[in-house]
């Protein structure tokens, strides 16, 4: 049976197997280490029979935005409905923190468009708060922000966003 939880720092090792099986066909970002302990707390995890089989984050990005960040499931349990369990959970958590749109940037779009997420071009923020979010040092907000000097690590990516 599938259990899906928020990760502890025990899973980390699994997460990082999980991106990195992603990560080196260029299907994913890589990500360090660190990073994924630092960002533990945003992850979401399956689990079964004790083993990590997929996981997923959400990353606040502003008062009403936040990121999907980071879904991945074991390719031995790809179709059996693990992905849309992980982001049923991160909408749920979208939600309960307040957020009111989620955005993604993926070569998966048939996937996030079952969750409702659809295709957008440009950044959906107004000017003020575009300038608060340019002092952000993360990554993904450059993603976002579609900064040419994330262009190089994103190419071929599509941006979508679902509201709430």
């Amino acid at each position: 049976m599938t259990i899906i939880r928020s990760a502890k720092t025990s899973d980390v090792k699994a997460i990082r197997e999980l991106v990195d099986s992603y990560a080196a066909p260029g299907q994913m970002l890589a990500k360090e280490t660190v990073t994924l302990y630092e960002s533990v707390q945003e992850f979401i995890v399956a689990e079964d029979d004790g083993v990590i089989i997929g996981c997923g984050a959400l990353h606040v990005l502003w008062e009403d935005l936040a990121e999907v960040r980071t879904v991945a499931v074991d390719k031995n349990w790809h179709k059996k409905g693990v992905g849309h369990l992980i982001m049923e959970a991160i909408i749920d958590r979208a939600r309960n923190v307040g957020v009111q749109r989620i955005f993604c940037l993926t070569f998966q779009t048939e996937f996030f468009g079952r969750h409702g997420f659809e295709v957008i071009q440009g950044t959906p923020v107004d000017h003020d708060v575009y300038q608060q979010l340019l002092r952000s040092y993360d990554a993904g907000v450059a993603e976002f922000l579609d900064l040419e000097s994330v262009k190089p690590n994103t190419l071929g990516n599509t941006r979508m966003l679902r509201t709430l």
